[in-house]
Formats: C-alpha cells, sequence, structure tokens
C-alpha cells in the first residue's frame, strides 16, 4: 500500500515537471532587459529560443525569428536540443509510468511492473537533467555577458522561462527517485510463509493401518487373557 501510494506521488510530481518543462518552450522571456525613461519603460528587450523582440511602452511588439538555424549561436543550438530531448524524454517516462504502477491493470506481473516503473524513474531523472543542463546553460550565457566590462552589446537578465525550467526539472529529478525507490520497497513487501510437510507415501499410511491393527489384536488378546484367568 505504501508503494503505490509513492508511485502516485511520484507520478503526480514527475508529470508537474514535465508540464513546467514543456511550458517553458515557447515562453517569450528567457532573458529580458528594459530601457528606463524618466517616468515609464520606454522599451522592454527580451529574447527566447526562437526570436528576439522589443516592446515598446504603448505594448506594441516588433520581433524577429532568427534567420537561419546554422548561423545560430552554439549555446542556444544545445539549449534548443536539449529542452527537445528533455520533453521528448518526460513523455516517455510518462507512458513508462502508466504500464509500470501497481494501481494500473496493463503492465503483467509485480516484478516486471516494478522494473519498468524503475526504468519511468530513470528517464524522468534523464529528462530534468536535461532541463537543468539546458537552463544552466543558457543563464550562464547571460550572466557572463552581464558582468562582462569590455562587452558593450545590450546586457541582459534572467526571464521568467529559466527559473519555471529549473523547477520543473527539479521536480522530474524528484519524481524520478521516488520512481526508482518503489523498486526496493517492493522487494521488501513481506510474503506470506507456508511450511511444506511434504508427500504422504503409501507404505506409511499402511503401515500406519497395520501398526493400528495389531494395536487392537493386542488389545483384544489381552482382554481374552484377562477373561481365561478367572476360569
Amino acid at each position: 500500500m505504501a508503494s503505490t501510494a509513492s508511485e502516485i506521488i511520484a507520478f503526480l510530481v514527475s508529470i508537474s515537471g514535465w508540464v513546467l518543462v514543456s511550458s517553458t518552450l515557447p515562453t517569450d522571456y528567457w532573458k529580458v532587459s528594459t530601457i528606463d525613461g524618466t517616468v515609464i519603460t520606454t522599451a522592454t528587450f527580451w529574447a527566447n529560443l526562437w526570436k528576439t523582440c522589443v516592446t515598446d511602452s504603448t505594448g506594441v511588439s516588433n520581433c524577429k525569428d532568427f534567420p537561419s538555424m546554422l548561423a545560430l549561436d552554439g549555446y542556444i543550438q544545445a539549449c534548443r536540443g536539449l529542452m527537445i530531448a528533455a520533453v521528448s524524454l518526460g513523455f516517455f517516462g510518462a507512458i513508462f509510468a502508466l504500464f509500470g504502477m501497481k494501481c494500473t491493470k496493463v503492465g503483467g506481473s509485480d516484478k516486471a511492473k516494478a522494473k519498468i516503473a524503475c526504468l519511468a524513474g530513470i528517464v524522468f531523472i534523464l529528462s530534468g537533467l536535461c532541463s537543468m543542463t539546458g537552463c544552466s546553460l543558457y543563464a550562464n550565457k547571460i550572466t557572463k555577458e552581464f558582468f562582462d566590462p569590455y562587452f558593450v552589446e545590450q546586457k541582459y537578465e534572467l526571464g521568467a522561462a529559466l527559473f519555471i525550467g529549473w523547477a520543473g526539472a527539479s521536480l522530474c529529478i524528484i519524481g524520478g527517485v521516488i520512481f526508482c525507490f518503489s523498486i526496493s520497497e517492493n522487494n521488501k513487501t513481506p510474503r506470506m510463509g507456508y511450511t511444506y510437510n511434504g508427500p504422504t507415501s503409501v507404505m506409511s499410511s499402511r503401515t500406519k493401518y497395520h501398526g493400528g491393527e495389531g494395536d487392537f489384536k493386542t488389545t483384544n488378546s489381552s482382554k481374552q487373557f484377562d477373561k481365561n484367568a478367572y476360569v
């Protein structure tokens, strides 16, 4: 019962993390920068893995998609690959988890379901590591440019998408670890013990029968001897 509850908790945590990781791909604010005027913010610059935009004080946004994938910076290509890999691994991890959980009717025996649940945990951990690596790589590039005194171009700060990605990656890793520990709980589940007395042979039953008959005869003879003793 405890392992079933832990698997349900692990599934909910992992799915929540996977949803958060998936939501970071279309999110706009991976990095953001503002130009402040005397009264209001005059412009907001922001970018994600697919485009870079600027929003003026009236709320109008002008965006420019990255022209070519081959002309992109290496860290953006790496982040794209890592985030797509994280989403794909989380999808397959969810499928494995549905087959490996005890509360479902598919997946085979309990031993096979425990192995599938452990595999789902490993896949979720890999998904979380991919997302964590992608977000950290992007954040490292932003912070390096921000604190570089010789960098004269527009400096950006960390956007909301990075924090969402880190939170989702942490949930995926936590859920995957719980899935992996659930297999050890299944191995520790006590089993009912039965005592095996061995098969009863025909000879032993016959011996018992003849032994009982011999005792019966001995008892009758002793009774007859007692009766003759008084004659």
